[in-house]
């Protein structure tokens, strides 16, 4: 089986595949937009009878399952080949119950980059904390989701 990286080598087929993959398809998580650059993703959660809780409020794994891949793939899409990039770590904090679409957005910058690449550059581990707020269509505050990637620069070879 392919992996998602060979996939990832046109952005509009990176966001198709993630759109019909069975975790995020049948969880009701769509892509809306992935840029060409892989620098910004904007991804929804619709609400569905399949990730309704007990409340009838989104499903905290859902709710999660939406932010899930998005920071390491596109640190390590904008870093290139010459560096290894994990999740490390991760965490949701839930802040008002999502009852309609909720969106997450994501954005890498060049001070983002910039800091990996300086930290990592003598090929030490680098752990950095990423943030992304889960908002509803009103604005409200759904969810407040932390990850933690590990970045090393990948030893040359001999």
């Amino acid at each position: 089986m392919p992996s998602w990286q060979s996939f990832g080598a046109n952005h509009r087929v990176l966001r198709h595949g993630l759109n019909i993959w069975p975790p995020f398809a049948a969880a009701g998580i769509r892509v809306e937009e992935l840029s060409d650059d892989f620098r910004y993703a904007r991804v929804a959660l619709r609400m569905r009878p399949l990730n309704r809780n007990y409340v009838g409020t989104h499903f905290g794994g859902s709710l999660f399952a939406m932010t899930d891949p998005f920071w390491m793939f596109l640190v390590l899409r904008n870093l290139g080949s010459g560096y290894v990039v994990w999740d490390k770590a991760g965490e949701i904090e839930f802040v008002s119950p999502g009852k309609s679409t909720v969106r997450a957005e994501f954005r890498v910058t060049d001070e983002h980059l910039d800091e990996l690449r300086e930290a990592a550059a003598d090929g030490s581990k680098v752990l950095r904390w990423f943030e992304t707020d889960v908002v509803a269509a009103d604005g409200a505050l759904v969810a407040r989701v932390r990850k933690q990637l590990y970045v090393r620069r990948k030893p040359p070879k001999i």
